[in-house]
């Protein structure tokens, strides 16, 4: 009976989608499956603490092996600065190194082709560069599925997930009401920019870990594939 209940609330999550905005990393690619997303957390440490900035961080941040922590922590400190601006500029460059050889979620492309073909409004939302995520569409054929709907990092960090801000870009950009739209991220942050945005939200964990860090967030319609959610739209 509790899975057929989350059956349906997936199925009614996906068939009242009229506009579906989607994090990059995670659910549509691994952005980082061949170019470690922690030793790019580390560089970016290293490269501070070579400008004699070992202090600007706590232990935790530069623990943290999570790149867009070091960059927030440092635009929380130093707003608007040349640091931050060469800081995000280093990260943009890995991001686009690593869009070579990311590894394409299963299910995605054709699920993302589906949608558009049914006449659905697609839409990216994310914290990587707007750059990468043109990259990785232009080299998988997709580009057409999203554009021009890719709301990615800016200058201004602070509208970086899980402020709603690239969420509502999307939404106005669209001309889709956010009960109308549905989210599909893969972290807490994506959760709660949905819930301040008013969207729907659906969770793709591809482990456990995922999983629960979700549900912990109080995301309560979660998938382990994209696989179900293809077959209610061929369905």
């Amino acid at each position: 009976m509790a899975e057929t209940t989350e059956n349906e609330k997936l199925r009614e999550l996906v068939t009242r989608a009229r506009a579906v905005l989607w994090d990059f990393d995670g659910p549509i690619c691994r952005l980082f499956a061949g170019h470690s997303s922690e030793r790019v957390a580390t560089g970016l440490v290293r490269w501070l603490e070579g400008r004699g900035l070992h202090g600007l961080l706590t232990e935790g941040e530069r623990e943290s092996l999570d790149p867009h922590v070091v960059l927030r922590a440092v635009d929380r400190r130093h707003p608007g600065s040349d640091l931050v601006a060469e800081l995000e500029a280093r990260l943009t460059h890995e991001e686009l190194h690593a869009a070579s050889s990311a590894w394409p979620t299963p299910y995605a492309d054709p699920l993302i082709r589906t949608w558009a073909a049914l006449g659905s409004r697609l839409a990216i939302a994310t914290n990587n560069s707007p750059l990468v995520v043109r990259a990785y569409l232009d080299g998988r054929g997709l580009t057409a599925c999203f554009d021009p709907h890719v709301y990615g990092r800016t200058q201004d960090l602070h509208h970086l997930k899980p402020d709603p801000h690239c969420l509502n870009r999307a939404l106005n950009a669209t001309g889709a009401a956010p009960a109308e739209a549905l989210m599909i991220g893969d972290t807490p942050s994506d959760h709660e920019a949905s819930f301040r945005a008013g969207v729907p939200f659906l969770g793709y964990a591809h482990n456990a870990r995922k999983e629960k860090l979700l549900k912990e967030a109080g995301a309560t319609v979660i998938v382990d594939s994209l696989e179900p959610v293809l077959r209610i739209l061929r369905g």
